[in-house]
């Protein structure tokens, strides 16, 4: 079997900038505020799980406004909001311009370049026409670029009665989604030069995309079985897969390895792998790594087969040590060489002292696995005798679906491998966990539980799956936490991670969410000064929705409103600091989460203009309460009324020197 991988398998330039462009944003921006990515970056599940556990939330575009506009004014200049590779609106940039925001833009180059075209050309009158899929993001973007509505469409019976050139003697345009089928685009130009006697065209297909899918077309011709790696949703993986399918009838869409039958690999002679421009690296080494790795086992498989001599690779003889050093064993094989064991071909323990566990004269039974080491010598393993011995037991573990624990003795890009009882068990890295481990080194040499999900005893395959058994017993701890909690239930919690919108809090089966708002009654600039990694809190629950708990530190009884009608009653004097500006007023606060307004109007007998022109954030003052309205939890302030009390008290000078003497 022969594996040939596309070179422009994977990340194309827009989506390497557009992420490049996003991390760089997270560190800048590491603990200072909110991000938002507006609708996931890239059509990749694992890279925007990943950015979510950096602190960066998915902003949908339909919730744009009611979250932005949540968030105060003077707040917003510490949100980020990063757009998209595929690009967005004209109207939506407007609008998040509008809010005030730090505006990432991540938009693929060649896609604000149709943005440019389509925005200038139906300025001029002319009709534009998009070639592409009309539910697609970067699609939808395009079109809100476009000053009249345009027309899209994605086969050309769609226009068979569109009167463009009579209903638009400016002109038409043609463009196209920069992902779209090159070879598609071209029967359009020359139905559009035919149609249209004043089109203009414009060819926006990404080069990479039509370099990839002229690759991938040409590299599907040449192979029996074609595997196609991307997304989903990701339309340029879509495109590629239905141009491989058209040259190849065993073409198949993935989106990791373990959407990979292998069974369909064995009759392959040529595998052919392309991948989507969304497709990170150490996906698709996984996937080209598995089928070498069937490639390896023929080899071998067919190396056992041959009858050359009694001593031949693959081949179990008996034996006779004759010498033992720490790190080799030499047995007498009654062969015209001795041969040799290494510490690795006798035992997976890092570092064994053979010395320790072999002695000269003792009978061995060794599998052959070179005739000649280089040196003249019959390179021997008495591990994978051990390892074959127990293969019937993994077997019955497979079958019978137990879970198995073995030490991990070696980690590559493309997963771990687990020895038990000196069988090598191979887990993908998207095995390993139910969550992305970008860091596979951390369980070397450790003990991992496992199930089998594939055994293949003629080609000695064996697939372990970690991610099962974790999702599994975190599915019934989900399960028994849902059904003991209810809504008002005060529960206990270990912080699991901190972001610039809350906390996210371990319940012991899901996490609750602790929103920055429900915090505290007061007002809360950064969670970190409330909680931090490793804490253990007690909340109540506020919300359950679903699999979502919301989380609340704002206990009733600590509520400063439930006594505020008896300390802050009309006519009562009271002391406050400045906490924010707004064009009618200034906001005291009174104590932790009671706010009262200071109107403008109420601060000076005199005229003021802005309360910055008296006061700025910070300041204490001293009022008098003038309206308290419970129910709506406001109360307003007055220090001219404060003033003008000061003044009726005080007797004026004449007065007093004028006033008799009282009478004993």
């Amino acid at each position: 079997m022969k594996v040939i991988l596309a070179k422009t398998a994977g990340f194309c330039f827009g989506v390497k900038r557009a992420l490049d462009t996003a991390y760089a944003a997270v560190e800048r921006n590491a603990d200072n505020g909110i991000m938002y990515t507006l609708g996931p970056i890239i059509h990749n599940e694992q890279v925007t799980e990943d950015l979510e556990k950096r602190g960066v939330e998915i902003l949908a575009e339909k919730e744009m406004d009611e979250v932005l506009t949540s968030i105060p004014e003077e707040k917003r200049k510490s949100v980020t909001v990063i757009t998209r590779s595929h690009g967005i609106g004209k109207d939506v940039y407007d609008k998040l311009t509008g809010y005030g925001v730090n505006i990432v833009d991540a938009t693929c180059p060649f896609v604000k370049k149709i943005h440019r075209i389509v925005e200038e050309k139906s300025r001029e009158g002319k009709r534009i026409y998009i070639a592409g899929d009309k539910t697609h993001p970067e699609v939808q973007g395009i079109a809100k670029w476009c000053a009249s509505k345009p027309v899209i469409f994605s086969d050309i019976s769609e226009l068979v009665n569109d009167e463009g050139d009579i209903d638009t003697p400016e002109g038409v345009v043609l463009c196209a989604q920069t992902t779209f089928n090159a070879e598609k685009f071209k029967k359009f130009v020359e139905f559009f030069q035919k149609k249209y006697y004043n089109a203009e065209i414009y060819n926006t297909i990404c080069n990479a995309t039509e370099e990839r899918q002229r690759e991938a077309r040409a590299l599907a011709a040449d192979v029996d079985t074609m595997i196609v790696i991307g997304g989903k949703n990701s339309s340029n993986t879509q495109k590629l897969y239905e141009i491989c399918a058209s040259k190849c009838e065993r073409s198949y869409y993935i989106q990791t390895l373990v959407d990979l039958d292998l069974a369909v690999l064995e009759s392959a002679d040529r595998v052919g792998i392309t991948a989507g421009a969304s497709t990170p690296n150490h996906i698709i080494k996984e996937v080209q790594n598995s089928i070498m790795a069937e490639e390896s086992f023929e080899e071998l498989l067919k190396a056992s087969e041959e009858k050359e001599s009694k001593i031949k690779p693959g081949s179990i003889v008996e034996g006779k040590i004759i010498n033992v050093k720490p790190d080799e064993i030499t047995v007498d094989i009654q062969y015209k060489a001795d041969g040799i064991i290494t510490r690795n071909e006798y035992s997976s323990t890092p570092n064994l002292d053979l010395t320790t566990v072999a002695k000269e004269g003792d009978p061995i039974t060794v599998k052959v696995i070179k005739t000649n080491d280089g040196e003249g010598q019959v390179l021997l393993s008495y591990r994978r005798v051990a390892a074959e011995k127990s293969y019937a037991a993994l077997e019955e573990a497979y079958e019978k679906e137990e879970v198995l624990k073995g030490r991990v003795t070696k980690v590559v890009d493309g997963g771990l491998t687990a020895t038990v009882n000196e069988c090598d068990v191979f887990i993908p890295a998207s095995l390993v966990s139910d969550t992305y481990e970008k860091n596979l080194s951390k369980f070397m040499d450790t003990e991992v539980e496992f199930v089998i999900t594939e055994f293949n005893p003629k080609k000695r395959r064996v697939i372990g799956n970690r991610k099962q058994l974790i999702a599994a017993r975190k599915a019934e701890m989900a399960k028994a936490l849902f059904e003991r909690i209810n809504v008002g239930d005060v529960v206990e919690g270990k912080v699991k991670n901190v972001t610039p919108f809350g906390a996210f809090i371990d319940l012991g089966g899901a996490d609750g969410l602790l929103h920055i708002s429900e915090m505290s009654w007061g007002r809360i600039d950064d969670p970190k000064s409330v909680v931090k990694v490793g804490d253990t809190v007690t909340t109540f629950i506020k919300e359950i929705n679903g699999e979502k708990i919301a989380l609340s530190l704002k206990f009733e009884d600590k509520n400063p409103w439930a006594s505020a009608a008896e300390r802050y009653a009309v006519g009562t004097v009271v002391k406050g600091k400045v906490a924010r500006m707004a064009t009618f007023g200034a906001f005291v606060e009174l104590e932790p989460g009671v706010d009262a307004l200071l109107h403008v109007s109420q601060i000076s007998n005199q005229r003021v203009e802005k309360p910055e022109d008296v006061y700025k954030i910070g300041d204490e003052i001293e009022a008098k309460v003038v309206d308290l309205k419970l129910d709506e939890k406001k109360i307003s302030l007055s220090v001219k009324a404060l003033n003008d009390k000061a003044e009726e008290e005080a007797p004026a000078a004449d007065d007093t020197a004028d006033a008799p003497a009282e009478e004993e």
